[in-house]
């Protein structure tokens, strides 16, 4: 009898063990798709948003809330990198007239940035101060940034490469350059930065 049952157990024990290996490798072969299908299409989701200016968001200057630009939907947008010790630091009153005159058609946002000379040095209540007391600027400013280098911020990553603006690439050459988004988050043009804020080019852009 147990000449019998010895070799019936191993061959039941041989027929069991490729059927659990088959069933774990089809687990792992169920489970990678899958995984790959999803950060697949993650992936792709954030590319299609990322073609759009309103997908992007950034802390305000104080850091209190955060400036969705899917809030502006509707509204051109001009970002603009700005600096308190630069020669268009001016510039800030022609910003400041064009947000209270065109303020119904554009949202005018400032992107402090300290990348240029180092022209913007003070903090944010340095900075806010500043702008309150000189300009009397009532239009957001974003945390300090950087708009080019290795660190450069997501959002100009997206305004200078045609790769994903689908419109240009450009080169932000000082403080005070312009992008001009359009109602639909769609880039419209960049402007250097003597292209004052009230000029005839930009206020013709606008409406």
């Amino acid at each position: 009898m147990r000449n019998i049952i010895l070799p019936a157990i191993a061959l039941l024990l041989a027929a069991c063990s490729p059927k659990t290996k088959s069933v774990e490798s089809t687990t792992t072969i169920e489970n990678n798709p899958n995984n790959t299908a999803m950060i697949s299409a993650e992936s792709s989701s954030n590319i299609v948003a990322a073609k759009n200016f309103h997908y992007f968001s950034i802390p305000s200057l104080d850091e209190s809330n955060t400036l969705n630009m899917g809030d502006y939907k509707g509204k051109k947008i001009l970002v603009v990198n700005v600096a308190s010790k630069c020669g268009y630091t001016s510039q800030y009153e022609g910003l400041q007239k064009l947000n209270e005159q065109y303020g119904d058609k554009v949202q005018i946002i400032g992107f402090p940035c300290n990348q240029f000379m180092g022209q913007e040095p003070g903090g944010k209540e340095e900075i806010a101060a500043f702008c309150k007391k000189n300009y009397g600027v009532t239009f957001p400013m974003t945390t300090k940034i950087n708009v080019k280098g290795s660190d450069q911020h997501a959002i100009y990553q997206w305004l200078t490469s045609k790769a994903e603006n689908q419109v240009g690439d450009y080169k932000v050459s000082w403080n005070f350059n312009k992008f001009l988004i359009d109602e639909n988050g769609k880039l419209i043009a960049h402007y250097s930065s003597n292209v004052e804020p009230m000029s005839e080019e930009l206020i013709a852009a606008i409406q």
